[in-house]
């Protein structure tokens, strides 16, 4: 199969899916066509990039939704796998790559089957769970080019290979690095979907399947139990809100960030952005500034409320975020060495025409995960355990059933009940920074989605590439804004323009009056965004 990703946006009034692979765009795309909702036609997307972005996601993974329903409705899921039942025998750190890192279940197969359960009983959805992986079963048995992000990642991490054990004989061919147009095959990965596609998702954590699973976690020397697999389910839960330009911004609980995305928002939304130039140096230092006081409160408090208080409604009240929006200098940066959080994720976004609409995320945490491959199973697990600190008084410190601080946050925003705009990103801590870019380009200047997609973007502190606690600019913000933001003491480093390190958004804007949908993918991403 071949694909191309053109930078362009998609335009349709009848459905629309984005996703980081064309490919697996069509898949979601193609159950809108059948008739499907979005809800169907998003975990489509999501199975099919099981198979083709095995870099970013897996089934041994964690996901995030977020759907609304055509009345205003919403809910979120949160797909997090908790820690192991016995941790003992962690001292000094956790390590972030092979065994010892896989200390956490994983929720995206529960998430997206609690999600499928909501769509036929509130959304009158009729397609099977079986209908659905099959695009990603026949993927991974047929075969795909893979993409440049791939092949960028197997080559940012080759000096890495001895960490990642279950990566490198699996992904290379003939000891290198795969040339463009090479053509993947995983058959175990298709047996395990063929096995999960005719069980079910609960498949995945109970009878025979979860069985071989906990084997080869077991034989891999993860801590992980078949009892642990068992008592993984995603949360059903109300989103996180604040009020932004007239409308309301959307987005997960704790342990999730999007408390922290919603905190940068509000705190932005005390100041006349209408008034400040779009990729000024007044508009990102304002940018960058926010993030830096909704990280600090970040770091202290976002862990799971279930072992300690997250004060949510102090951190999003009205007071308090007056209090952070006047803890901003307009002229002058807050000197920044905190701590850095890294992950890699998949944005899928889907809506329909009857107006349900999903913004989803889906991850392994690091690139390629824990690097450990799970018996014959063909799947990578993921590393978010490695999230855990083992200071017993850090709010995210390591428990047992603990659910470990997710940077994921997919979000929506409506106005008057009605989703106007889907959005989500890939980049870990830049997940945030990168989600201030792309909305207030969205809602304040009023850009398109490629358009606001494509512009140059920040990311503050260390990155995989860089260990120092600059600001990263791309090359192509104006000379003059650089130039002004290192007068006001921001400490920049240049890097190239549409950088893939600088996050893969994607974004569906949904006009509340006609339902025109507009949408795209990051073009620093194998993305693309079709519509029906």
């Amino acid at each position: 199969m071949t694909h191309e990703t053109p930078a362009r946006s998609a335009q349709s009034a009848k459905g629309m899916v984005t996703s980081p692979h064309a490919l697996a765009t069509q898949c979601g795309v193609n159950v809108l066509a059948q008739g499907g909702n979005a809800i169907e036609a998003a975990i489509a997307t999501a199975a099919a990039l099981w198979v083709t972005y095995p870099h970013f996601c897996g089934l041994g993974g964690d996901a995030f939704l977020l759907v609304s329903d055509a009345q205003g409705q919403v809910q979120t899921l949160s797909g997090i796998g908790q820690a192991a039942a016995d941790t003992r025998g962690y001292s000094g750190a956790i390590p972030v790559r092979g065994p010892r890192s896989t200390l956490t279940s994983a929720g995206t197969v529960d998430a997206l089957g609690q999600a499928l359960a909501l769509s036929r009983t509130a959304w009158q959805g009729s397609k099977s769970w079986g209908e659905l992986l099959a695009p990603a079963v026949a993927l991974a048995r047929d075969g795909f080019e893979i993409t440049a992000s791939e092949r960028f990642w197997l080559n940012f991490r080759l000096a890495d290979a001895a960490a990642l054990p279950g990566v490198y004989p699996a992904f290379l061919h003939a000891s290198q690095v795969p040339p463009p147009g090479f053509v993947r095959h995983q058959p175990e990965l298709a047996r395990t979907l063929e096995t999960l596609a005719e069980r079910g998702p609960r498949a995945f954590y109970e009878g025979p399947l979860a069985q071989r699973i906990a084997a080869g976690l077991r034989a891999a020397g993860s801590p992980l139990t078949a009892l642990d697999l068992a008592q993984t389910r995603a949360r059903v839960e109300q989103p996180l809100r604040v009020g932004y330009r007239g409308g309301e911004l959307l987005a997960h609980q704790p342990p999730t960030q999007g408390l922290t995305t919603l905190q940068i928002m509000g705190l932005l939304e005390r100041f006349d952005l209408s008034a400040i130039a779009e990729g000024s140096a007044d508009h990102y230092h304002l940018l960058v500034e926010a993030v830096k006081q909704a990280f600090l409160d970040r770091n202290r408090f976002v862990a799971d409320p279930e072992f300690g208080m997250v004060p949510v409604e102090h951190l999003l009240s009205p007071a308090h975020l007056d209090a952070g929006a006047r803890a901003i200098r307009r002229g002058t940066a807050l000197p920044w060495p905190h701590p850095y959080q890294q992950g890699d994720t998949v944005y899928v976004g889907a809506a329909d025409a009857a107006g349900n609409s999903v913004s989803l995320l889906a991850t392994v945490y690091f690139d390629w995960g824990s690097g450990v491959r799970v018996g014959d199973t063909g799947m990578l697990w993921h590393n978010r355990g490695a999230a855990f600190s083992l200071d017993p008084a850090h709010p995210n410190g390591l428990a047992a059933g603990k659910r470990p601080f997710h940077t994921l946050n997919p979000g929506m925003y409506r106005k008057d009940g009605k989703v106007q705009l889907l959005y989500g990103t890939q980049g870990a801590d830049g997940q945030p920074q990168t989600l201030a870019a792309v909305l207030t380009r969205l809602i304040d200047y009023r850009m398109e989605p490629m358009e606001a997609l494509s512009a140059p973007r920040f990311l503050l502190g260390k990155t995989f590439s860089d260990s120092t606690d600059s600001l990263k600019l791309e090359e192509a913000v104006a000379p003059d804004a650089v130039a002004e933001l290192r007068r006001r003491g921001h400490t920049i480093s240049l890097i190239a323009a549409h950088n893939p390190l600088m996050g893969h958004p994607g974004a569906i804007a949904i006009d509340p009056v006609s339902g025109h949908m507009t949408g795209a993918h990051d073009p620093r991403s194998d993305g693309l965004a079709i519509g029906l």
